[in-house]
Parts: C-alpha cells; structure tokens; sequence
C-alpha cells in the first residue's frame, strides 16, 4: 500500500525523547522529557531508521537500566527506554534499501540501547523489524518484538500439535500470546492466572486454568493432571516449581523460564546438578532473539485472526512516567502502549491507532 512521503528531507537532528542518567533509585525518578534530545545517527551498513509512532514498554525497559555499573557499561547515558515500537522508514543504509522510506515497520533492538523507542527516532538493524500488515493496526504491531518473539521461541522446536503445555502466568504480555500461539500450534494449554483473568485466559484459547490465588497446592494439582511435554514459567512462582517440576513434566521436557526476577538463582537452577539436590529437568532461560521469519509470522497471525494482541491501557507521550509505574506493578493484562507520535499529525490518516 503506497505510503505518504511527509518525511525529513535530511537526517533529523534534534528529537523529542524521554532520558534518564542514573536510574536511581528508580527509573522512574529519574527520567525527564527533553525536547531538544540528540537523535540517533545516521543508519550504516543494513540499519534502518524509524520515526517511533507507538512504543509498547517492557520490564527490561527498567530492570536493565538500574543494574547500576553492568547498566552503565551497556548503555552510554543519557538515553531513552525502550524496545517495542512501530513507526516509519526514514532513511536506510546501503544494505537495507528493499524498506523504502515511509514503509510501515514494527520491530525491537535484540537488547536495551542508548537510543531506545521512548525517543522520536530509533535506529534497528533491519533484523529487527518487519514490514506492518494491511489491516493491522499500528498499536497492536507495537506490541509484538519482544513479548511476541519471546512467546514464540520459548515454545519453538519444543511442542508440536497434540502436546501438553503449561504456562505459569498466563495473562501478561508473554503469557496472552503464548497462549495463542501454543494453540496454533495445536497444543493442549494449561495456564495460571488470577481470579478476575480467568475469562480472559479461556477465550484466548487455554483449555485449563488454574486460578493461583485459591490453589494452595499448584504442584501436587499439575501432577494430577498428567504429564506436561514443556513447561513456560513467565512468574517464578512458587520458588519450588522447577526443583518438582519432574512430578509433571515428561522426561526429556523442557522448562523453559521466561525472564527472572533474580539472575542468580535462574543460573543457579541451570548449572546445579542433579546428584546435589538440583532440578531433575533441563532448565532453560529463554533470551528473545530479533529473527525475521518470526516477527513476520506474528503479523500474519494478527492479520488473519490466530491470535489477538492484548491491551492493558495506553499513555501518550506525556504520561510515561505514569505508564513505567503501572508497569512495575506487574498486575498487566496484556501490554502497556505509549503514542509517541500522532498518525494523523504525520498524514498517516488511512493507517491509524486504536485496537
């Protein structure tokens, strides 16, 4: 579909963008809307420029920035949170020239970034993101890099149709669209979720759910429900799942953890043994990776119906402070959108936000 060419005639070199330096004691504290903020440089080699219309925020957008040094040597400061976005081409570099300018494009940087999607402008290797789908609309496409990408590697190559999964936490971001795309893939689908989650768990698809706040004894009732072939863990609640998940997972299963509220203790359920009182299940601590096919095929799922993207709330641009708050209170169903920047201010009228 032709595009509206109201584009920069040169390399922008002023932004909007929301910064934070110290991200102490929070990230939150710590960031200030500047509207004079430096823009990224100019895309090279198969990097791709894009003026972020929505951005969709992620924990890491926050739990990486305020791991203090480590932080520091990652991400040079000051700079803008961030993965999720969905925006514009404005320019490429020489590699990347099959996305023309004013395409519209959805994607992530494969980590957090000096110049990440809370800014104006973001610049992707063009790995990581994918043309938007007639008929999608550009909030749903924010959402889909990460907790997309996430969902899906985590139960890639590990199910096929006929399995039994169990997700532990099935009403994030990760968690709603794992559910769906478990069951394209023709898997059974057991989830946990809160009471007032239950619904919303059963009409994406699970075919069980187990509503964590009254089960007293969620291990002893996923053994009575047979053996799981992969287990996705998006919460780490209770702290003994995966030390007793050999009671209800098959032998040779995966249990795949999905983020981790500690480092130390997710490489401490990898590394320690067996015959010294570990987990009797291989471990896995899924790491999203930008793959083309695959934030492709998310589209195409949006596009033709297989699964929804859900939507918690969205914040403009001036509430993004409010919006990380809401975030940290891990109580989300389905993603937090920020509207970076108005279509219909950039004559993208036909294209639109809203899901």
């Amino acid at each position: 579909m032709p595009l509206p060419q109201d584009l920069p005639s040169s390399h922008p070199e002023k932004m909007k963008a929301w910064l934070y330096t110290t991200a102490s004691p929070t990230l939150e504290n710590d960031l200030h809307l500047d509207t004079n903020a430096r823009t990224p440089p100019a895309p090279k080699g198969s990097e791709v420029l894009v003026q972020v219309l929505t951005a969709a925020l992620n924990p890491a957008d926050y739990k990486v920035p305020e791991l203090g040094l480590p932080s520091r040597l990652l991400i040079a400061r000051p700079a803008s949170p961030g993965l999720d976005f969905c925006g514009r081409v404005i320019s490429t570099g020489p590699l990347a020239q099959h996305l023309a300018e004013g395409t519209l494009v959805y994607g992530c940087p494969p980590k957090p970034v000096q110049f990440g999607s809370l800014g104006e402008y973001v610049c992707v290797d063009a790995t990581g993101v994918a043309v938007l789908p007639e008929g999608v609309k550009i909030d749903i496409a924010a959402g889909l890099g990460v907790a997309g990408q996430t969902a899906y590697q985590s139960l890639e190559g590990r199910v096929s149709a006929g399995s039994k999964v169990f997700i532990n936490g099935g009403s994030g971001g990760c968690g709603t669209l794992g559910i769906q795309i478990a069951k394209a893939m023709g898997c059974h689908v057991t989830v946990t979720c809160s009471t007032k989650n239950i619904e919303l768990c059963f009409r994406l698809g699970a075919d069980d759910v187990i509503d964590y706040t009254v089960e007293k004894d969620l291990i002893s009732r996923l053994t009575q429900k047979g053996v799981f072939d992969c287990v996705v863990d998006h919460i780490g609640i209770p702290s003994n799942l995966y030390y007793e998940s050999h009671r209800f997972l098959k032998e040779g299963g995966e249990y795949v953890q999905v983020g981790s509220a500690s480092m130390l203790a997710s490489v401490t359920k990898a590394l320690w043994p067996t015959f010294l009182g570990g987990g009797q299940r291989k471990y896995v601590l899924i790491k999203q990776q930008n793959v083309p096919k695959h934030l492709a095929q998310l589209g195409e799922w949006v596009a033709d119906g297989t699964i929804q993207m859900q939507v918690d709330s969205v914040f403009e641009y001036s509430d993004v402070v409010q919006a990380y708050e809401k975030l940290r209170l891990k109580r989300t169903r389905g993603k937090i959108l920020v509207h970076v920047n108005d279509p219909n201010a950039l004559n993208l009228e036909g294209f639109g936000i809203g899901f």
